[in-house]
């Protein structure tokens, strides 16, 4: 969710595509529409619907809630005389404002709980865990089938010598002076406006830390490594990244844990390829089967083998359905295994068999039947 200070520049009915007088019902109804076609679930390692849908969701969390989308409406109109929505540095604003300091967060406050100055502010939040990303090479077996890797993750989370206050054993850290713990300082931006930033005393943590912590130097942060089971699902592409909530770096102070995001690369099969969620696989097809009809035998993924009829006059290069011997799809269920003819012309052949081939020859050649 953006800052308040965003809000006023945003245009949610535009972000959802509907007017701005728009029914509760339309609202809603774009937004199921958006957020399903943007899901991250339906758009796996698509990072631009994932950002979509972030922006849908935001939308939709203002305008589709009655008192906010009311509360959104009247600041969009104080500032829409404004080109981006914000009043010129150092111009007049509505109702005489020119020369006058005030803050933003004064006037969008009540969507928050509260303004800057109007109210307490809030502390400053735990950091979440941060991201990471990691590679992994698995077979084209384990890729149809799906397979649970174990992963070494190295990253920075909460120091084990100070639990993350990066003040030394023994000691605590002082709520900043400068402000109040709350993490944030108002700064003037040369315009109209009052800006909050993060303190520059303590860095937005709202705390100092005079005995610094000798593990991780008073960040309250440390390396660490650990290994974690990672289940990768059936039907997983080369290159594909996968994401995998909550298995990123642990936050601090109960702040939730970032995610990770796995890069997933397979291995090329000699015998198997793939066509979607179907199988592929060429098997050799005798020349007399090929003629007169016949039975071939073809691998699939699982190690067995599965027979299918040939009928007479098969050219080479036919491709044949095995229904349900393909790779796992999503939903549990399997695809096809499609099975590919090759004509097999033999390099050597018995005298028996040479006579065969030229009676067929001169019968083919003469018209004899």
């Amino acid at each position: 969710m953006s800052a308040p200070t965003d809000w006023a520049t945003k245009d949610f009915y535009q972000v959802l595509g509907v007017k701005k007088d728009a029914s509760a019902d339309e609202i809603k109804k774009a937004y199921r529409k958006l957020a399903r076609d943007n899901h991250p679930d339906s758009n796996p390692g698509n990072a631009q619907a994932e950002e979509r849908f972030k922006a849908i969701s935001e939308a939709y969390g203002v305008i589709g809630n009655a008192e906010k989308r009311k509360q959104y409406d009247e600041q969009r109109s104080l500032f829409g005389q404004f080109k981006g929505g914000f009043p010129p540095p150092g111009g007049g604003g509505p109702g005489g404002m020119g020369g006058v300091d005030f803050d933003l967060g004064d006037i969008l406050g009540g969507i928050f709980g509260g303004g800057a100055r109007g109210g307490r502010r809030r502390a400053p939040q735990p950091r979440r865990g941060e991201d990471l990303e990691s590679e992994a090479t698995i077979t084209f077996r384990q890729s149809v089938e799906g397979v649970t890797l174990p992963l070494r993750l190295t990253s920075d989370e909460p120091c084990a010598n100070c639990h993350g206050t990066g003040a030394r054993p023994g000691s605590v850290p002082k709520v900043c002076s400068k402000c109040q713990g709350s993490g944030m300082q108002t700064g003037a931006s040369g315009g109209v406006f009052a800006m909050t930033e993060p303190c520059s005393q303590c860095r937005g943590r709202g705390l100092i830390v005079e005995h610094p912590c000798e593990v991780c130097s008073g960040s309250g942060r440390a390396p660490s490594s650990r290994t974690i089971n990672v289940k990768v699902p059936a039907g997983v592409k080369d290159g594909q990244r996968i994401k995998i909530r909550g298995k990123g770096g642990k936050g601090d102070s109960g702040a939730p844990a970032g995610d990770l995001f796995l890069v997933v690369h397979v291995e090329g099969d000699e015998r198997f390829g793939r066509k979607g969620d179907d199988l592929t696989v060429t098997v050799p097809l005798p020349f007399d089967d090929a003629v007169l009809g016949g039975e071939v035998t073809a691998p699939t993924i699982d190690g067995s083998t599965v027979k299918l009829k040939v009928p007479a006059g098969t050219p080479n290069g036919r491709t044949f359905r095995a229904r349900g011997k393909g790779g796992t799809k999503r939903d549990g269920s399997r695809g096809d295994l499609l099975v590919t003819v090759e004509v097999e012309v033999p390099g050597e052949i018995s005298d028996a068999q040479r006579a065969a081939v030229e009676a067929y020859r001169e019968a083919r050649v003469g018209g004899v039947a």
